[in-house]
C-alpha cells in the first residue's frame, strides 16, 4: 500500500496553509509497550485542526487524520486506516458538529460525502459497532480489503481531498458562530472521555481518564488553542 501520513498532509497543504503545532508530550503516546503513537498536530488555515497519528508495530500499521473544524460550517472528519500484514480496514466517518445541519452549504458538503460512498460501493464493507456517538456520523466507509488494492489507497486520498474542496468553498463563520461550533466540539470531546467509544476506551485505560481528556483538549480536537 501507498498511504502514508505525508500523502495526506500533502494533499492538505496544497488547499491551506499548515502550521505545525508542538504536540508536547502526546508527541508519542506508549500504551505500555503494546502500541507506540506518533502524534502530529497542525493549525489548518481559516479551517481548523489537523491531528495526525500513526503507529506500527507487530506486522500492524495504523493512520488516523482527524480534522476539526472550527472557522467553517464543516462535519468533524475522522479518517483510520488499520494495515494488519495484507488486511486493510478502513474506517471513515463524518461527524454533524454543526449547529444547523439543514443550510444548502452543508447539504453540499454532506452530498460530495455521499458521492464519495457511491463511488466506493465496490469495496468490501463491515458492520462497525453501534456507539452513544453513532447517531451523530452523517456519511461513513467503513471497507475493508487487501494491501495490493489500489482503490484503497485511492480512496484514501480521494476524501480527504474531498472534504478540502468543498472547505475552500465555504465561507468562514462569524464569531458567534465560531463560539457555538467550539461549544459543541467541547461537548463531544467531554462526552467521548464520560462515556467511552472504540479508542477512547484505549486510552482512558492505559492514560487515565484525566490525561485522556488533556490529550483530546489540547492535541487530537485542538479545543484549547481555540478557548
Amino acid at each position: 500500500m501507498n498511504i502514508t501520513a505525508e500523502t495526506g498532509i500533502g494533499i492538505i497543504s496544497g488547499y491551506a496553509q499548515l502550521t505545525p503545532v508542538d504536540a508536547g508530550d502526546f508527541s508519542q503516546i506508549d500504551i505500555q509497550g503494546m502500541m507506540k503513537f506518533n502524534t502530529s498536530q497542525y493549525e489548518i488555515n481559516a479551517l481548523g485542526n489537523l491531528s495526525v497519528m500513526t503507529s506500527g508495530m507487530a506486522g500492524m500499521q495504523m493512520i488516523s487524520f482527524v480534522v476539526t473544524p472550527f472557522e467553517k460550517n464543516m462535519p468533524l472528519m475522522s479518517a483510520d486506516f488499520i494495515i494488519n500484514g495484507e488486511d486493510v480496514k478502513a474506517l471513515v466517518e463524518f461527524y454533524d458538529l454543526v449547529a444547523d445541519r439543514n443550510t444548502a452549504e452543508y447539504t453540499g458538503v454532506l452530498d460530495a460525502a455521499r458521492e464519495l460512498v457511491s463511488r466506493y460501493s465496490g469495496l468490501d464493507d463491515f458492520a462497525a459497532e453501534r456507539r452513544w456517538y453513532s447517531d451523530l456520523i452523517s456519511v461513513a466507509l467503513h471497507k475493508t480489503g487487501k494491501t495490493d488494492n489500489e482503490l484503497l489507497d485511492k480512496m484514501f486520498s480521494d476524501i480527504i481531498r474531498c472534504y478540502m474542496e468543498k472547505a475552500a468553498e465555504l465561507p468562514v463563520l462569524s464569531t458567534e458562530e465560531k463560539a457555538r461550533k467550539l461549544a459543541l466540539t467541547q461537548e463531544y470531546s467531554d462526552a467521548l472521555v464520560s462515556k467511552g467509544g472504540v479508542s477512547t476506551d484505549v486510552f482512558k485505560k492505559f492514560l487515565g481518564e484525566d490525561k485522556t481528556k488533556k490529550f483530546f483538549n489540547k492535541v487530537f480536537f485542538g479545543i484549547e488553542n481555540r478557548k
